[in-house]
């Protein structure tokens, strides 16, 4: 009888032990073959806005007289230096002119001249006492009157001068022609616009910009330019002007982007495509099927493949059209983020990498 207790009391000892060591050991969870990516930054697309390079200074020369076109110098595209001859109209007019006043000019001169020994010979005769002096006075008056004359006929000719100038239409600053609008024989009115000079300095990119894009730009932002006909030729460039108005048929603004130390193949005329320059590193996108989203926030599993196991990461995000999400922060390039089956995982579980996803 006492050995039957002994024997229940050992079976009851064994059973606790048993259980005691069941509950210190619990099973561990399965280990999970998962769908990963490893994330890395990407140019992120941004618009592209075709325009041309244009000057951002040019000057509408015009003649300041009128007559008839004998010459014409340079046409569309020449370079042209400050005080170069770019057109020429009939000077015959003009140049009779100077000659007429110079000669009128030089009898006033003599006139002058003539009056004025007059004036010396009555002033010694007064002194003596061999003349009155009503005739001194005549005499100054006769001197005054020819010197009239002479400034007279000076400020004449100094006109005709300058006349017989305009009759050649120069350059005012060095630059290229964008435009000509007078031709050989037509006669050309006061003020009339002839040749157009635009200094090659100073360039800009003028673009068309739709609506939609325009609310998202500012005077100061950067852009990259580049040549359509060769993309690897770049500038970089900043917003100078936004057009308060919309064109209604085109539903676009001209925004001008002035160009920094834009390369020589950048003419004036020279198609190009401009984008904004966001100055970033690039970004993170991923599936929006790895994207745990908790009480508490948004959160991505990532590998540890030390393990490999996986750990639960905070992120901040955006949506983004097709699926994906744009991560903002919380990750680095080159970790490695499930993207499949999320919700089933727990922090520090044991996984298998599966398969890598291929974007």
């Amino acid at each position: 009888m006492i050995r039957l207790r002994h024997l229940a009391l050992a079976l009851a000892v064994a059973a606790l032990s048993a259980c005691s060591e069941g509950e210190e050991q619990p099973a561990a969870p399965p280990v999970r073959p998962v769908l990963s990516i490893v994330v890395e930054r990407s140019a992120r697309a941004e618009p592209t806005f075709a325009g041309s390079v244009e000057p951002r200074y040019s000057r509408d020369l015009a003649f300041r007289i009128a007559g008839r076109v004998v010459s014409r110098d340079v046409d569309v595209g020449d370079t042209v230096e400050a005080g170069e001859l770019l057109a020429s109209l009939d000077p015959q007019a003009q140049a009779l002119s100077v000659r007429s006043l110079q000669g009128e000019l030089a009898a006033a001169e003599a006139q002058a001249e003539n009056a004025r020994k007059t004036r010396d010979r009555q002033v010694a005769l007064v002194q003596l006492n061999a003349s009155p002096q009503a005739q001194l006075d005549s005499a100054n008056q006769q001197l005054a009157s020819a010197e009239a004359a002479v400034s007279s006929r000076r400020s004449a000719l100094d006109k005709a001068k300058q006349e017989l100038g305009y009759t050649r239409l120069l350059s005012e600053t060095d630059g290229i022609v964008t435009s000509v609008a007078i031709e050989v024989g037509q006669v050309v009115e006061v003020g009339q616009a002839a040749i157009t000079v635009a200094q090659a300095d100073v360039r800009e990119a003028a673009v068309d910009v739709p609506d939609e894009y325009v609310g998202s730009l500012g005077v100061g932002q950067p852009f990259r330019v580049s040549l359509q006909i060769d993309p690897r030729q770049e500038a970089a460039g900043k917003v100078r002007e936004i057009a308060p108005r919309s064109d209604s048929a085109t539903r676009t603004r001209r925004v001008l982007i002035t160009l920094l130390d834009p390369p020589p193949s950048f003419r004036v005329g020279t198609t190009v495509d401009a984008r904004l320059d966001s100055g970033s590193e690039g970004e993170m996108r991923l599936p929006e099927t790895a994207l745990l989203k908790a009480g508490d926030g948004a959160f991505v599993w990532v590998v540890d493949e030390a393990g490999p196991k996986v750990t639960r990461r905070p992120v901040t995000f955006e949506a983004t059209d097709g699926g994906d999400i744009r991560v903002t922060s919380g990750l680095d390039a080159g970790m490695r983020v499930v993207t499949a089956g999320v919700n089933s995982l727990e922090e520090g579980q044991a996984v298998k990498i599966e398969q890598e996803l291929v974007r």
